[in-house]
């Protein structure tokens, strides 16, 4: 995990203020708005070039606990996202439908920052990351229309082209990049570009976040309350994975090192992939944009929070 990659939560909210600051320049709203959607495929792009593949195997091997975390993540999360929302957000339907596509995305990044901090088993989750990538991409539009589509109007044609144009379209380019890229120069040279890879990647998601911002900040203004909004319904929806994550990591008899890994790969969220789609599915709908823009900002000092618990959890087991 490159520094970049561990400064992320300090640039979202950089780039949030700015983008706040834009705001009150005229004329800048629309052209922001054009450049949310191709900013952010082209940090899809940068994801998925360098997706490891080559480890896979182990979290085949600990069968256990990729049943456990693919259950949690793809099954019961969603259940829990939309059962939050219905508790705390049915008068706002926007922020419910954001909610449900921030839960149901597994991180694919900073969970692995966090596993380390508490001293998890990193390969391991690395070794998860492929199965939560691509499956999150494969059942995100299910999710969208089994939890979604009585809360807003939902377009099937439209969201379907998002994921074709949004998601699909560059994990193609990506994965023909990579066989190109291995073929050309070998796997060692991709390698040695992952810096420059993350940098991309960051550098498009903090210009988006901007845009955003920038775009949609009226609908910001209007709704003070955002926040307070959402900070009930994600506060305990960490909570309760967290617990449940712990629950079975003891039935399981998983060691410490190994229940670490199967915490942090049910609680981290992966936003980006859902603003993606969020932007160009719900372009007019900027509350559940922002929804996924705010949540990881929610999301980041409790992680921390999870990771002294999980230090204090694995010193009472030595």
């Amino acid at each position: 995990m490159s520094r970049l990659d561990k400064l992320q939560p300090f640039f979202t909210l950089l780039s949030v203020l700015f983008g706040l600051m834009l705001a009150q320049v005229s004329g800048l709203a629309p052209m922001a708005s054009a450049l949310i959607v191709p900013l952010l495929a082209v940090m899809l792009y940068a994801t998925f070039l360098p997706m490891p593949l080559q480890q896979v195997e182990r979290a085949i091997r600990n069968l256990n606990v990729t049943a456990a975390s693919l259950g949690m993540n793809f099954l019961w999360t969603p259940i829990l996202a939309w059962g939050l929302g219905a508790v705390f957000l049915r008068d706002t339907p926007d922020l419910w439908v954001g909610l449900i596509m921030l839960m149901v995305t597994p991180c694919t990044d900073w969970y692995l920052v966090f596993t380390s901090i508490a001293g998890g088993d990193v390969s391991l989750a690395t070794a998860l990351l492929p199965f939560n990538l691509i499956l999150q991409i494969v059942l995100l539009p299910i999710y969208l229309l089994v939890f979604t589509s009585t809360l807003v109007e939902l377009n099937p044609q439209v969201l379907f082209g998002s994921i074709l144009w949004v998601l699909l379209l560059p994990l193609l380019i990506a994965f023909l990049s990579r066989r190109s890229a291995d073929y050309r120069w070998g796997k060692e040279w991709l390698d040695c570009q992952v810096p420059k890879i993350t940098a991309l990647q960051v550098i498009c998601l903090n210009i988006a976040i901007i845009a955003i911002f920038t775009a949609e900040s009226r609908a910001l203004f209007e709704h003070p309350g955002l926040l307070l909004q959402l900070l009930p319904p994600v506060i305990l929806f960490f909570l309760i994975n967290f617990w449940v994550a712990q629950t079975l990591g003891r039935q399981l008899q998983l060691s410490y090192a190994t229940r670490v890994c199967l915490t942090y790969t049910t609680l981290a969220r992966n936003s980006p992939l859902s603003l993606a789609i969020a932007a160009s599915t719900f372009a007019d709908r900027p509350l559940i944009t922002l929804t996924l823009v705010i949540g990881p900002l929610i999301e980041l000092p409790i992680l921390i929070l999870v990771s002294q618990r999980l230090r204090v959890l694995g010193k009472t087991q030595e």
